[in-house]
């Protein structure tokens, strides 16, 4: 296929969802080779649109501390993938509940990409979130108890997208892939 070859993984840390192994691998002239490997379940990630009554797109966005940069961050609603079995749909269904307080009627793939390719085997699933209504809020743990929801112009967001104010990959990527698709359905009209 590419010619390399995983041979194995020695686990240096096990955590409550992710861990950590040591993987040695051998590239296609025989080199054996070590890579630090951050093994997750994955994450799932939906950008809650909504419409005023002149059309005008606007997103709901959840502001809470990340403690990686120890500094809250402004993004879309997302969890990891911690219920094994569970459908990516239902998993995105559930974290706009806990995260934004809103019941999506439809959840359309936007796309999955690799959100760290270089050190972490997870694929975050990104999602498109419609006919939207508000239902009360299930946050869970401090982070979830203490964010901030976040009712925005979609233009406003994508401005702050621009200058450097949403930071956030999976936030980028959401945001500009709706964009992305209301451009398009513009056209086609």
């Amino acid at each position: 296929m590419n010619g390399f070859t995983h041979l194995d993984d020695r686990v240096v840390h096990q955590g409550y969802i992710w861990h950590v192994a040591v993987a040695r691998f051998e590239s296609p002239d025989g080199d054996v080779f070590e890579r630090d490997v951050v093994r997750s379940p994955g994450a799932v990630a939906a950008v809650p649109l909504l419409f005023d009554a002149e059309g005008n797109a606007s997103v709901v966005l959840v502001r809470q501390y990340r403690a990686p940069f120890d500094e809250l961050v402004l993004e879309i609603p997302a969890g990891m993938r911690d219920v094994p079995g569970e459908p990516t749909e239902v998993t995105a269904a559930r974290e706009l509940i806990e995260e934004v307080g809103m019941r999506a009627g439809s959840l359309q793939p936007l796309t999955n990409f690799y959100p760290s390719a270089g050190m972490a085997d997870s694929i975050l699933y990104l999602y498109l979130a419609t006919d939207l209504e508000p239902v009360e809020r299930e946050t869970h743990g401090p982070e979830e108890k203490h964010s901030e929801v976040v009712h925005l112009p979609l233009a406003t967001a994508l401005a702050m997208v621009d200058n450097g104010e949403i930071r956030d990959a999976k936030t980028i990527v959401g945001l500009l892939l709706v964009e992305r698709r209301l451009r398009d359905a513009d056209r086609h009209r």
